[in-house]
C-alpha cells in the first residue's frame, strides 16, 4: 500500500497548497491513502466544519487533529456527523468524535489510522498515551484484521515520539509525530518493520516562525511583551510530510520517503 502522510496545515497558506497540489500527488504517486493532520487549518487553531470539508473534498482520506480538536465551535457537533476526522485517542473521556478508525483504502484493503496526545512539556496532563494505543494495536492486528495502519504521535518531545515508535514497532505500519511543526531528519524504518518519522513538518509558510508570521513572536522573545495574536504566516506553502509503502501481507514497511513539496524547503519525492 502507498500511504502518504501530511503535517500540520497552518492557516490559509497551507490549506490553499492543500487544495492546489493534493490531487496531483495522488495521481502522480499512485496513492492509496492519505492522512493529513488538519489541526491548525482554521486561523492556525483548530479546524472548522468547512475548512475539514474543503481538505477531504482535495483528497484527504482521513485528517487527525490534536490537542487544539476543539479550538472551532463547530468542531463539537460536526466531527459526529464526519467519521473520516479522528481526534486524539486520550483526549477528555466525554469528547465528541473517534481517536480510531479502520478505514478502506483501495482494491478492498483496510487500514487503521489512530491518533494519540503526548505528555512531556504539553500544557494539560492527558492520559496515559502508550497504554492507549497498546489497547488499539492489540485490537488491530497487523497483517490480520488490518492491511495497514498508522498512529499520529501528537506531542512536544521528540524523545517521547522516538519512544512510541519503539514501543510500537513491528505492531503497526507508520508511527509519525505532529504538533512541532519542524520536520525531523529521521526517517527511517525502525527494526520490526515500523517507518517512522519524529515529526513531519508543517503544510505551511516556512518564512514564519512555526507558521506564524514573524512580527509577533519576535517581538514576544526579544523583548518578553505581546501586542498582538499571532496570525498565519501567508507565503507559499511546503507540504511536509512523510511517504511510506508496504506490504500487504505482513503491514511491514518496506519503503519510507520524507516529502518537501513546493515553497522554501528541499523537495523530496517517492517516484
Amino acid at each position: 500500500m502507498k500511504i502518504l502522510f501530511l503535517g500540520d496545515v497552518v492557516g490559509r497558506s497551507g490549506r490553499a497548497a492543500i487544495v492546489d497540489r493534493l490531487s496531483r500527488l495522488r495521481e502522480e504517486w499512485r496513492l492509496d491513502f492519505v492522512v493529513v493532520n488538519g489541526e491548525n487549518t482554521t486561523n492556525g487553531m483548530g479546524l472548522s466544519g468547512e475548512h475539514a470539508k474543503a481538505l477531504l473534498e482535495a483528497g484527504a482520506d482521513c485528517i487527525t487533529l490534536g490537542d487544539h480538536a476543539f479550538d472551532q465551535r463547530d468542531m463539537m457537533q460536526f466531527i459526529d456527523r464526519e467519521p473520516r476526522l479522528i481526534r486524539p485517542l486520550n483526549f477528555a473521556k466525554n469528547a465528541p468524535g473517534r481517536g480510531v478508525k479502520v478505514f478502506e483504502a483501495t482494491r478492498g484493503r483496510k487500514i487503521m489510522v489512530a491518533q494519540v496526545l503526548g505528555q512531556v512539556f504539553m500544557k494539560r496532563p492527558f492520559d496515559d498515551p502508550f497504554s492507549a494505543v497498546d489497547t488499539v494495536l492489540r485490537a488491530h492486528t497487523l497483517g490480520g484484521s488490518v492491511q495497514a495502519s498508522l498512529i499520529d504521535v501528537h506531542c512536544e518531545a521528540t524523545s517521547e515520539k522516538m519512544g512510541m515508535g519503539h514501543f510500537c514497532d513491528g505492531r503497526t505500519s507508520v508511527v509519525v509525530g505532529t504538533h512541532t511543526h519542524i520536520p525531523t531528519g529521521d526517517a527511517q524504518i525502525l527494526p520490526g518493520g515500523t517507518a517512522f518519522q519524529a515529526d513531519a513538518g508543517m503544510c505551511g509558510d516556512y518564512n514564519s516562525v512555526i507558521g506564524m508570521d514573524k512580527d509577533e513572536p519576535m517581538r514576544r522573545f526579544v523583548t518578553g511583551m505581546g501586542k498582538t495574536r499571532f496570525k498565519p504566516a501567508n507565503g507559499e506553502a511546503t507540504l511536509s510530510g512523510l511517504y511510506v509503502e508496504t506490504d500487504d501481507r505482513s503491514g511491514k514497511a518496506t519503503r519510507v520517503v520524507m516529502i518537501r513539496d513546493g515553497g522554501r524547503l528541499q523537495q523530496s519525492h517517492p517516484v
